[in-house]
């Protein structure tokens, strides 16, 4: 479909959020992530951490997923066992010859007699789950070709049609589409992605705490001895994080309207809606799931805000480069909200109100203005967003 029928451009969602005591994202020291920003410490989780919360969250909501993964042959081969009934070792074989004919750089482990037999690619690759099923379908077409040759070197070469297994390798599906694909070694299989998703920080100061714990040895406690089986420390952290995330729907829609079996045209609007939508009631919801088992910090926004762009994505992070003080009785999130709207309204009248196309916001909290309309729930904030952004299209289609 021509992206000239979409004259919005981007979907911005803003989201301020308090978490409790959680170490929703560590460094490689074990330690909570930080940025300085303002001349101030802050908490920090990174883009890439908020991101697969995300997309795993988004793949529940859409009913599709995808997998990153450097053992394309394994997961081919459990495909071939448990669908078509071959052998283990039989399976692995075909699996190493989909990736040798995959044209992507890779090693072997094991010998092809062994359970233990593996082709393994030099980098993750990322494919949609039907794309595997698909692999494994098509080896199972060929199995004479299979037991002819062995892949036991990376220089070896397959008996299974490349032009096919690559054409399969390159198709993608909603998650492809929204979350992107980097992958060079196949012709025309890079996917750029249609999210931007940025660094969550806490809007004012955050210390890093120290907690100390223990674990109770049950047989010496029960005995009645003293001491315990297991003493440690970790960081922790609290506060309220500004989120920004933003979809260009120009690049989703040029995605979805790739076709690489067929050069003919197809409608992806309806597609397009969905994903959209998933893909804002997912970072909405979304949260890293870093330590949750002792920490369980599962709160909702306190405030969410979709806009509705036509020319740039336009983050608020800025509102925070001064860091919110506390209220005098405590509490960070009134000011954060506060601040948010004042700096959005001098940011959007700057950037040109009328770039914006559809503003809503929903939360907790008194009404506001300056952030668009209002509305009582997330389910119908993230409704208002996808009409507002795809009725240009549906209106010129």
């Amino acid at each position: 479909m021509p992206t000239a029928h979409l004259p919005a451009c981007f979907v911005d969602v803003h989201i301020l959020q308090s978490v409790p005591v959680s170490t929703l994202n560590r460094d490689d020291l074990n330690a909570v992530k930080t940025v300085d920003y303002g001349g101030v410490r802050r908490t920090r989780v990174s883009s890439q951490s908020w991101k697969r919360a995300l997309r795993h969250e988004f793949q529940k909501e859409i009913g599709q997923f995808a997998t990153r993964t450097r053992r394309i042959g394994r997961a081919v081969a459990d495909v071939l066992n448990e669908k078509h009934s071959w052998d283990r070792q039989r399976a692995l074989l075909a699996g190493a010859h989909v990736v040798a004919a995959s044209g992507i750089k890779f090693g072997v482990e094991g010998k092809p007699d062994q359970d233990d037999y593996e082709a393994v690619t030099n980098g993750l690759v990322y494919l949609s789950s039907e794309s595997i099923e698909e692999l494994a379908d098509l080896a199972a077409k060929h199995p004479d070709k299979i037991k002819k040759k062995k892949i036991e070197k990376s220089t070896d070469k397959s008996q299974l049609p490349a032009a096919d297994v690559q054409e399969i390798i390159r198709r993608g599906n909603a998650v492809i589409h929204t979350f992107g694909r980097m992958l060079a070694e196949v012709d025309r299989a890079d996917v750029d992605g249609a999210v931007q998703v940025a660094h969550a920080f806490t809007t004012h100061r955050s210390d890093v705490q120290v907690d100390y714990f223990t674990a109770v040895d049950d047989l010496t406690d029960a005995w009645g001895e003293t001491g315990s089986g297991h003493l440690s420390e970790a960081e922790f952290s609290a506060g309220t994080f500004y989120r920004f995330a933003t979809i260009d729907l120009r690049e989703l829609v040029t995605n979805m309207g790739k076709v690489h079996t067929s050069g003919a045209p197809r409608d992806v609007s309806e597609d397009a809606r969905n994903i959209a939508g998933a893909f804002l009631s997912s970072f909405i919801r979304s949260l890293p799931q870093a330590k949750k088992n002792s920490t369980a910090p599962h709160t909702a926004p306190d405030l969410v805000h979709i806009s509705v762009r036509s020319d740039r994505p336009l983050s608020f992070a800025a509102a925070f480069e001064t860091p919110v003080r506390s209220a005098q009785g405590g509490g960070h999130s009134t000011a954060s909200r506060n601040q948010l709207v004042e700096y959005a309204q001098t940011a959007t009248t700057l950037m040109g109100s009328d770039r914006v196309l559809a503003a809503h916001w929903a939360g907790v909290g008194q009404d506001i203005e300056g952030l668009g309309t209002r509305v009582h729930s997330f389910d119908a904030l993230v409704a208002a967003g996808v009409d507002a952004a795809f009725a240009p299209l549906e209106g010129g289609a």
